[in-house]
């Protein structure tokens, strides 16, 4: 990269984040700043594009810090969003190598349930199938752990269609999306869906790390304020601004905030600040943590015949996992 593209390219960015940024004010700050930064040259010296990709990423969450906030370097060249049927195809291959973000789904010893979620929470389109078959083979089972302490992020419109299949039949308000630039709000809702579901009654944990992030957190987050389940972890990374991509150069992309997430519940949401977990403990021990509570609660279920074999288990595993704390 030579320093006339590089110029273009951050100018590019500023004009972007100066019209599209969820906080007008702020983002003509950062407007501001980038261009004075590129007219002293500093940039002109990054010639790599993963170099001039880490650099513009920090100066652009000075003061805001805005992880959504960043100018992404990919490996692989990006699609343009300007082009429709590409970026759908992206995403489309994206989900399909990644199994839909479905990354384990087990029944595990005193029939508790695990559904793995990571890296995204892909769109219904590409990956609600894969959600659905895995809360088919859990719907079963008598307590959840949904591990999120691997997912980066995703669609809104997946977290309404995952909680979905972890309430019953009435419609329930998760989440709404605030975008200041034209002042409309998008709602988000449960909806019905085909085949078993785990329903709304049976408890469920989710695992969270350090590294939880965006829409892995609003699912986190609808859950917790809803009183849906209890969450065990670390404070996840404090992502709430929904983004928009935008193609500067074949392996660059502006990531820009358009959006805020407001809760129905909290009337606020965790930019900034993450979830606070449950009960907090390091990402390592929160599986363990979990599934110790969810065995415990199956061996407080009405005892029957049939369930001899789970009671069995649960005890096996309460007696080989140690108190956390």
């Amino acid at each position: 990269m030579h320093s006339d593209e590089i110029r273009s390219i951050v100018e590019r960015l500023a004009a972007l984040v100066s019209e599209h940024y969820v906080f007008p004010e702020v983002g003509a700050e950062v407007a501001a700043r980038l261009r004075a930064t590129a007219d002293d040259g500093r940039y002109d010296v990054l010639t790599e594009p993963e170099q001039l990709a880490a650099q513009v990423t920090a100066d652009l969450q000075i003061g805001n810090q805005d992880k959504h906030l960043r100018l992404k370097f990919h490996r692989g060249e990006i699609p343009d969003e300007t082009d429709p049927a590409a970026e759908e195809q992206h995403w489309a291959d994206r989900a399909r190598l990644d199994a839909g973000g479905v990354a384990r789904v087990e029944r595990l010893a005193g029939n508790i349930g695990l559904l793995e979620l990571r890296p995204l929470l892909y769109h219904p389109v590409h990956a609600g199938a894969g959600v659905s078959a895995a809360m088919s083979l859990l719907a079963a089972t008598d307590a959840l752990l949904l591990d999120l302490r691997g997912c980066l992020g995703g669609s809104p419109e997946q977290v309404a269609f995952v909680c979905s299949h972890l309430f019953d039949a009435e419609p329930v308000h998760l989440n709404d999306q605030l975008t200041p630039a034209t002042g409309t709000i998008r709602q988000y809702w449960t909806s019905p869906v085909l085949g078993p579901t785990f329903g709304g009654s049976k408890p469920i944990w989710v695992l969270t790390s350090g590294s939880t992030f965006s829409g892995g957190e609003e699912l986190t987050y609808d859950l917790q304020q809803l009183g849906r389940a209890r969450i065990v972890g670390e404070r996840t990374g404090g992502g709430a601004h929904p983004r928009e991509g935008f193609k500067l150069q074949a392996h660059l992309e502006a990531t820009v905030p358009v959006q805020r997430a407001v809760n129905p519940i909290s009337g606020t949401n965790w930019e900034g600040v993450g979830v606070l977990p449950d009960l907090e403990v390091p990402a390592a021990e929160a599986f363990d943590a979990a599934y110790r509570e969810a065995v415990e609660h199956v061996l407080t279920l009405p005892a029957e015949p049939a369930r001899l074999g789970v009671e069995e288990e649960a005890r096996a595993v309460v007696e080989s996992i140690p108190v956390a704390g």
